[in-house]
């Protein structure tokens, strides 16, 4: 069965495994994630279950979200986010889902946003050469000619460019679950993960793991 939650990036450090080999690592704070809503096949086309993390304030809920958890009759959760799933059997609305769900040597699939770099050219956003520095060619960073002419009178979309770099939706897949703390609720997950200190992630079971 696929399983899933919804973690909060820590940071990063390092372990070392019984051979005394240096491991880095990613701290996550995987749940506590409580079940908002259970989508049915029936009902909804597919089956799928929203997760809800993090602690807030009911005040801070507008009408629409409140009445959402009310009808679940639960209490209100900063992030929500839906996963899909093999199989729904056995988990209904309330539930609550924590770190232990994984073990150590469990394969994961890690989705986050990106961090964002601005607006950067092509040299840092898209690993360009630039031209010669010297003999007075005033040609060093710039994107290069654009190609066509009259015909096609245009430049192809996707063409290497300047522009905004990073803060992107990515999944890193198949990364190894090294250590699970279960009083902390905290995995240690062996390389990096998208996004800064504090970021939100949605964790499944790698595709190729079920």
């Amino acid at each position: 069965m696929k399983k899933a939650l919804i973690g909060k990036k820590v940071g990063m450090t390092q372990i070392f495994d019984e051979n005394g080999v240096v491991i880095p690592v990613t701290v996550i704070e995987a749940g506590p994630c409580v079940v908002a809503q259970v989508k049915t096949l029936e009902k909804d086309g597919y089956e799928a279950i929203q997760l809800g993390f993090g602690e807030v304030k009911e005040k801070k809920v507008n009408k629409p979200e409140k009445g959402h958890f009310t009808k679940a009759n639960i209490k209100p959760l900063k992030h929500l986010r839906e996963f899909k799933l093999d199989s729904i059997e056995g988990i209904k609305v309330g539930d609550e889902l924590k770190a232990d769900i994984f073990a150590v040597g469990d394969k994961i699939d890690v989705q986050g946003t990106s961090k964002g770099k601005g607006f950067q050219g092509v040299i840092k956003r898209h690993g360009q050469s630039r031209g010669p520095m010297g003999h007075g060619s005033m040609y060093h960073r710039r994107p290069g000619s654009m190609g066509p002419t009259s015909t096609p009178g245009r430049v192809f979309k996707g063409k290497k460019l300047p522009g905004h770099m990073g803060h992107v939706t990515v999944t890193i897949q198949n990364l190894d679950i090294v250590k699970v703390d279960m009083d902390k609720n905290v995995l240690l997950v062996k390389g990096s993960v998208p996004g800064a200190k504090g970021a939100i992630l949605k964790i499944k079971s790698a595709v190729k793991a079920q």
